[in-house]
């Protein structure tokens, strides 16, 4: 049974209660949806005022990687109805920030689902390697990113995963949002 649908909003402890906010989007987490998650948010990043185009595209490319992140490592990808959410904020001016929620632990993993940069690799493995540069990307592209449990409690470990990245650019200044 996926839970994150039913997961209130996040509120972040650095963000102002009065932060401009977009509707959260909920997605199958299914990779074929990447490209509505992408189209999405490019089209909510129109209601930022002249954002330019390089940091748009920036953000759309790193919300498809925590995106593709989400279906591949969570329960939002194995569990027929799993779900992935995507949040939009303005935590502070010249600040927008864009967060994917997954469903959990995957119920019949083995490995590590926490999300994590790759090792070093030697420039010969990284060229032939065909994954593992998605939080790569992301820490370049973006001002910060982390991650975090859904709850922050002991006995709900394995409930869900947020990742957030936040990009800093002048252009990003509060338009007509919903909240």
């Amino acid at each position: 049974m996926a839970i994150v649908p039913h997961t209130p909003a996040l509120n972040h402890t650095n963000s102002p209660t009065n932060a401009p906010r977009w509707q959260c989007r909920v997605y199958p987490g299914q990779l074929s949806h990447t490209s509505q998650v992408r189209a999405d948010l490019d089209a909510d990043l129109h209601r930022l005022l002249s954002p330019t185009a390089e940091v748009k595209e920036e953000m759309v490319l790193c919300v498809s990687e925590m995106f593709a992140n989400a279906c591949e490592h969570s329960r939002s990808g194995e569990d027929p109805d799993g779900r992935v959410v995507r949040t939009l904020d303005l935590p502070r001016p010249g600040t927008a920030r864009i967060s994917i929620i997954d469903d959990g632990t995957r119920t019949n993993s083995t490995t590590d689902t926490v999300p994590k940069v790759p090792r070093r690799r030697t420039r010969q493995q990284q060229e032939r390697a065909e994954r593992g540069r998605g939080l790569l990307l992301l820490g370049h592209l973006a001002t910060r990113w982390g991650f975090r449990p859904v709850l922050d409690f002991p006995f709900c470990a394995g409930l869900g995963t947020v990742i957030w990245a936040e990009f800093t650019h002048p252009t990003l200044v509060a338009g007509r949002c919903a909240r």
